[in-house]
């Protein structure tokens, strides 16, 4: 089928989102449905065969755009309304896959077309907004049953976790919904890299620096572990430049500047590599219900995980699996000392963690568990005769 995959993010760029589209659009892609794809103005070509990419034209001010909620994400939104018009007006298609807020546009433009959809939900927007804003109970009810009204409106949705699908179960029942697992992004072996060779254990944290990853609290229990007598050194990969030199103040405020080390971003297909350097790997995370991508390469990465005991960790890991600990700094840093300090534990959290990984959260699991929704759920209620 000839399906346009509407994605309100740069394209592509190594991170959460994005990597997912590209994931999605591969797998559609090579089972032989024909993919255009339209996207925000920044990124790179993801080169995949069978997709063309069409790019929303950039729109003063939207340049750099960061994950999440933003006023340069509203006026992205825009233009992506008006380049969706003029994309559906020039070519047929049998199916929109929308993401995110995209799946607005959808909504909006199924009357005008009638081209169904499926709403792609990697997060829930109004929770999303509440984090980040602290949103009136009002208000958030208000953009919930926007959400909602957009998921009854869909033939389908996808989710990337079990909170998010029974989010989509309470808007639309008996709506069909697929939970698509992120799978790990961690490819053969290359070379050591050699701006991560450190003489004391790593911690190592992978990912954007925003609040909500609770990279700030990762700090404070590394400080306090450190204080306590820990052998170790924190490495923090990813982040926008204000976001490290915030992130390095704290360190520094707290004793720790000498044991905290910023890498600074580096490329997505070379995550094993620096996961390979670790000791432990950290998820801190503090807001949110979906599972952070992160999350799989590190069950991946031969290294124990440790992680916050969030619902966003917990519909995926377990006690069996990781070193679960509260969201607060003493028992974030208790987590970091046993780890550091026992090496069977780190052993056989690693272990137990790989074998997870391949039985559920395999490259091969999200395509088998994709194609068939798309055959058995969806396609069923297209009319691709017309």
């Amino acid at each position: 089928m000839r399906i346009l995959v509407l994605a309100p993010q740069p394209f592509f760029v190594p991170r959460g989102t994005p990597i997912a589209v590209r994931a999605l659009l591969q797998v559609l892609t090579g089972a032989g449905h024909a993919c255009d794809a339209l996207v925000l103005a920044e990124g790179e070509d993801p080169q995949i065969d069978g997709c063309r990419i069409f790019r929303v034209p950039a729109l003063p001010g939207t340049r750099n755009m960061p994950p999440g909620f933003s006023g340069k994400k509203v006026v992205a939104d825009a233009g992506m309304m008006a380049a969706a018009i003029r994309r559906l007006r020039r070519d047929r298609y049998d199916l929109i896959i929308a993401v995110e807020e995209a799946a607005f546009i959808a909504m909006a433009l199924k009357p005008l077309f009638g081209v169904p959809y499926v709403y792609d939900m990697d997060s829930s927007i109004p929770e999303q907004m509440d984090d980040k804003f602290g949103l009136p109970p009002r208000i958030r009810r208000a953009i919930a049953a926007v959400e909602a009204r957009a998921a009854r409106a869909s033939i389908g949705a996808i989710t990337c976790c079990r909170a998010l699908q029974e989010t989509v179960e309470g808007y639309a029942p008996g709506l069909p919904v697929q939970t698509l697992e992120d799978v790990t992004l961690i490819a053969e072996p290359g070379p050591m890299p050699d701006d991560c060779l450190f003489p004391e254990p790593v911690v190592m944290y992978v990912g954007n620096l925003e609040g909500y990853q609770g990279v700030d609290l990762l700090i404070r229990g590394f400080a306090r572990a450190v204080a306590g007598g820990a052998e170790g050194r924190l490495v923090v990969i990813g982040g926008t430049e204000a976001h490290i030199a915030a992130h390095r103040d704290l360190a520094r405020d707290l004793g720790a500047g000498d044991r905290v080390t910023f890498l600074g971003p580096r490329p997505v297909e070379r995550i094993g590599d620096y996961l390979r350097q670790a000791t432990v790997v950290a998820s801190p995370r503090t807001q949110g219900r979906n599972t952070p991508m992160k999350v799989y390469s590190y069950l991946d990465s031969g290294r124990p995980l440790l992680a916050t005991r969030l619902p966003t960790h917990t519909q995926v890991l377990d006690d069996d699996i990781a070193m679960l600990v509260a969201p607060d700094e003493v028992d974030m840093a208790r987590g970091l000392s046993e780890l550091l300090a026992d090496g069977a534990l780190r052993d056989r959290l690693a272990t137990a963690a790989a074998q997870r990984v391949a039985e559920e959260f395999s490259p091969e699991a999200y395509r088998r568990k994709l194609l068939k929704f798309i055959d058995d759920r969806i396609a069923p209620q297209l009319d691709l005769q017309s």
